[in-house]
């Protein structure tokens, strides 16, 4: 069920009803929150809804047990967390990179002589399980350190199956929503004016720009780029970064402003990051929920950070962030992207260092532009079908040529507007849901209602799923 659609629009009418009209007792309005979730989920295939509730019911038994064991030695209360994250690591594991091993373990075997038909079954890959075992593991964790005390069966199944962001985030931590669990929340002209502002714009930026650059330049020059010209290469290039950027953005805008009207709150995950002047600056305003994910659990919280001296920390930069491409998806291009982040992560911090007092920094216009293109070098290695089709695709760019067979001139004027909007100001949004609050709620609805339809005569045929339904 995707959000840009009718089918979810009616889903959430119906949602938005039946909860508010139940808001006098929080404890049926979390049953009937959840079950809608399960609804959203089942939607897409009802079997792992299951799935679902064994991932919930694993995680808040572990946070009991840890939590029973506080006062007992610090090594028991630590065994009991590492079996609960490898529970989840063994159920991601399992439906997302079980084929991949496979397959490197049999070309390991041919290398060596020893070749093998090793048995290779076909695993469906659950949508957003990437996002709630994080979010499973990061309780246990918190749960762990005393960050949070655990909840009841129904919060943490709740927690992990809430449908706003249940199939690509944000990853919203237990100790940013179980609280707002524990009463019955209030919805109030503002929350209502900024979810609507964020719904219609991320409707936009998915519905509009994202899709139409999707179908009509980026896929079918990453398809096949050794077809196409330098100028097409290029422009996907430049299009993919603006495509990825409206599509996720578009995603956790619409979550968060779905959260709002059902009167929770959702961290923000974006914060114009192709306006970074350095890779780790574009790692704070991208995927913010991630990120910090990986920093605070597995960059400081296992891997220590730069608490073990400087060639260390580069080390755990680099191992973050390749663990961290691996996240996205069992490829070996995702691996890459990674390693390319955390080695420019890495020699940001080196030169840091090295760079002589009487050196001085880039000029922020220059900042931006380099820190720019590495990134878009990275979102070809992470949009190529394979390692071979991203080197075909830089040969192709090196190669000389003038003819484009699809570049348009409305793929150049989305891709000039996509990159506009990282240079407007940042609370602008905040300032048009101000002046929607001035409005009486039915013209708050009937406006909200009109540009709706607006951006959906705008929009072009169909709508392909998110890019991050993949992982």
């Amino acid at each position: 069920m995707l959000f840009p659609t009718l089918t979810f629009g009616l889903f959430f009418l119906v949602v938005f009803t039946v909860v508010w009209a139940a808001n006098g007792s929080n404890e049926w309005r979390k049953i009937l929150l959840l079950v809608a979730s399960w609804v959203f989920y089942g939607a897409w295939d009802w079997r792992f809804v299951a799935l679902l509730i064994g991932s919930a019911l694993l995680n808040w038994g572990s946070a009991e047990l840890i939590w029973y064991n506080r006062d007992a030695s610090a090594g028991r209360r630590r065994a009991i967390m590492i079996a609960g994250i490898a529970g989840n690591l063994l159920i991601l594991g399992f439906f997302k990179y079980y084929g991949f091993f496979v397959e490197q373990l049999g070309d390991l075997l041919q290398m060596a002589g020893f070749a093998r038909d090793l048995p290779l079954m076909q695993v469906v890959l659950p949508v957003g399980i990437s996002f709630f075992t994080f979010q499973g593991m990061s309780y246990l964790a918190d749960v762990h350190a005393e960050r949070l005390a655990p909840a009841k069966l129904l919060d943490v199944t709740l927690l992990m199956s809430f449908f706003p962001h249940l199939v690509a985030g944000p990853i919203v931590r237990g100790s940013d929503l179980l609280p707002q669990f524990a009463d019955s929340p209030r919805l109030t002209r503002d929350t209502v004016s900024m979810g609507l502002v964020l719904i219609v714009w991320g409707l936009f930026k998915k519905a509009v720009i994202a899709s139409e650059l999707s179908t009509g330049l980026v896929d079918p020059v990453f398809f096949d780029p050794v077809a196409h010209s330098q100028i097409d290469l290029i422009a996907a290039a430049y299009g993919y970064a603006v495509q990825i950027y409206c599509d996720f953005s578009a995603y956790s805008d619409m979550a968060i402003g779905i959260a709002a009207l059902l009167g929770y709150r959702f961290p923000l995950n974006f914060n114009q990051p192709y306006r970074a002047v350095s890779l780790q600056d574009f790692w704070r305003r991208w995927h913010i929920s991630l990120s910090s994910w990986l920093r605070d659990y597995l960059y400081i919280g296992a891997l220590g950070g730069s608490r073990k001296g400087f060639a260390r920390q580069c080390l755990n930069l680099m191992l973050t962030m390749l663990l961290g491409g691996l996240w996205h998806g069992a490829k070996w291009t995702f691996v890459i992207w990674g390693g390319l982040h955390g080695g420019v992560l890495a020699l940001e911090r080196i030169w840091e260092r090295l760079r002589p007092r009487w050196m001085p920094r880039l000029p922020r216009v220059l900042a931006i532009l380099i820190t720019f293109h590495i990134v878009v070098v990275g979102w070809i290695f992470f949009r190529a079908e394979s390692f071979d089709a991203a080197i075909g695709y830089f040969r192709g760019i090196a190669t000389i040529g003038v003819t484009s067979s699809v570049l348009t001139p409305l793929a150049c004027v989305l891709i000039l507007f996509g990159m506009a909007i990282h240079f407007v100001p940042v609370n602008l949004g905040q300032k048009l849901a101000l002046r929607l609050r001035l409005l009486p709620v039915w013209a708050m609805g009937l406006l909200a209602g009109v540009t709706i339809l607006i951006v959906d005569t705008m929009r072009f045929e169909g709508v392909a799923p998110f890019i991050y339904y993949q992982f």
